[in-house]
């Protein structure tokens, strides 16, 4: 997981740490609000997704206790709102406002320790969470997953339960009816085992295209959430929603506190639209900004591998010259702006290049 560092010079130096940016805007997929909305705090969420909870063995994936506990001493003494991601959604639905600094808990895989360790502590602190649960590793009870009666007795506690497929594939790699079974057999096993079918996806490893998505929307599904870094807002694509992802190197307080009060910067006009990068490598890519979120030439975006990039700026648009192409896998290109009372505006997204 590589983190990308930018700073930004002036009065204050913040190192941003920029990991997994994303956040599709297309005009294909539908808003979660008003179109043509400017985002604000008061219409904007910070998703945090985590994995595994005091897992040494995996740092890459894991969050250590003492981290965890400090995030939610942070959470609770720093002004923010924690609510369920359903309820986030449909305020953003009907355009009721949000409370600023308004964040949401997700984990991706259901590993035994988020039963043993996150949900105790979640549950004392009154916090409510989605886990994101692909279904074979527990169908086979895989060692360290948590099992269905676990699963089911956090269901009934409250907790909203997703899916992230069956077999946790790269989906971009496989074809569309295999996508297709993945996701039946993953909501098919959930509905079986809990009594409903999941309303909500975590793309594995947080890849997508918009193929995948027009799937994921066809089944019904309210939204979808990719790895990257970003804010959820009013005028998000909802089957290409962003979080911040926490682990032991990137869990430290003061990037917890960054990432909880950040701002969206929403954008339109994205090319491409697609981020399955089949041609054209590198990708043109570029956006345009809302007038209202201020001189877009405040802009900076950094690449994986590729560091901070040039950017040209014409009137409201953001054109992004990656220097050169992105290997095989996920690569990211991230954009961060100064906001309101030391905060910071985040936008980026993941490209996925077919192996």
């Amino acid at each position: 997981m590589a983190y990308l560092i930018p700073m930004k010079s002036g009065a204050r130096s913040i190192a941003l740490a920029l990991a997994l940016l994303g956040l599709s805007a297309t005009p294909s997929i539908q808003a979660l609000g008003l179109a043509g909305s400017t985002a604000t705090a008061a219409e904007s969420a910070v998703v945090f997704m985590y994995h595994r909870f005091g897992e040494a063995e995996y740092p890459s994936a894991n969050i250590r206790i003492d981290q965890f506990e400090a995030q939610i001493d942070e959470l609770r003494s720093g002004g923010y709102t924690v609510l369920p991601i359903p309820e986030i959604l449909e305020k953003m639905r009907t355009g009721t406002d949000l409370p600023d600094r308004t964040v949401a808990i997700t984990i991706d895989d259901a590993y035994a320790s988020v039963y043993a360790e996150a949900w105790p502590r979640l549950k004392k602190a009154g916090y409510p969470f989605t886990l994101f649960v692909a279904t074979d590793p527990i169908d086979r009870a895989n060692p360290g997953y948590m099992t269905w009666d676990q699963i089911r007795e956090l269901q009934e506690s409250g907790v909203t339960i997703g899916s992230q497929t069956a077999s946790h594939p790269h989906l971009p790699d496989l074809d569309i009816e295999t996508v297709k079974i993945e996701l039946d057999r993953s909501a098919g096993r959930l509905e079986a085992e809990l009594g409903q079918r999941p309303t909500l996806i975590a793309y594995p490893f947080g890849e997508y295209g918009l193929e995948i998505q027009k799937i994921v929307a066809e089944r019904g599904y309210v939204a979808g959430f990719g790895q990257q870094s970003g804010v959820v807002h009013a005028t998000s694509d909802r089957y290409g929603l962003p979080r911040f992802a926490l682990n032991e190197t990137y869990g430290g307080i003061d990037r917890f506190r960054l990432t909880a009060s950040a701002l969206p910067l929403p954008i339109r006009d994205r090319v491409p639209a697609d981020l399955i990068v089949t041609a054209n490598n590198p990708p043109p890519f570029g956006f345009t900004v809302a007038s209202e979120i201020g001189d877009p030439s405040r802009i900076d975006c950094y690449a994986s591998g590729q560091g901070r990039t040039q950017t040209e700026v014409l009137g409201d648009r953001v054109e992004v010259r990656l220097a050169e192409p992105f290997p095989a896998g996920r690569a990211r290109v991230n954009c961060t702006m100064p906001g309101p009372e030391g905060r910071w505006r985040w936008y980026g997204i993941q490209f996925y290049i077919p192996r």
